[in-house]
C-alpha cells in the first residue's frame, strides 16, 4: 500500500512524477473538516484493495503553504480528491464518498477488472 503525506515542496516529486509511472490519488484536506475525517480511511482501505496499482498522496491544506497548491489546483471545498495521471489532472470529486462510489469513480477514469486491480 502507498500512502504518502506531501507538501508544498514536493508535491512535484511525490506526485506529478510519481504519477508518469502509475496513477496517484491526491486528498487535498484539514485537520478540522469532519468529511475529510470519514472519507480518509476509505480512501486507504481503496487503495489497499488495489494492491499498489495506485498511490494515495494526502496533502493537508492548512500546514505551512499548501493551501496555495489547492488555490492553483482550483480546490473550493474539503475533502477534494483529484486523481493524476502521465502530470496531469484527469478526474476529481469533492466531499465524503463511500467505499463503493470510490471504487466506480475510479473504474470510470482508469482500466480496472472484477477483482478491483487496476490494469495499466
Amino acid at each position: 500500500m502507498s500512502i504518502t503525506s506531501t507538501n508544498i515542496d514536493t508535491f512535484d516529486k511525490d506526485v506529478l512524477e510519481a504519477s508518469r509511472h502509475s496513477p496517484v490519488l491526491v486528498d487535498f484536506w484539514a485537520e478540522w473538516c469532519a468529511p475529510c475525517l470519514v472519507i480518509a480511511p476509505i480512501l486507504e482501505q481503496v487503495i489497499n484493495d488495489l494492491e499498489g496499482s495506485l498511490s494515495l498522496v494526502k496533502l493537508e491544506v492548512d500546514q505551512g503553504e499548501n493551501m496555495k497548491l489547492a488555490g492553483q489546483y482550483k480546490v473550493r471545498g474539503f475533502p477534494t480528491v483529484i486523481l493524476f495521471r502521465e502530470a496531469e489532472e484527469i478526474a476529481r470529486f469533492s466531499g465524503a464518498q463511500s467505499q463503493q462510489q470510490i471504487k466506480e469513480f475510479l473504474a470510470q477514469h482508469l482500466d480496472t477488472d472484477s477483482s478491483h486491480s487496476l490494469r495499466i
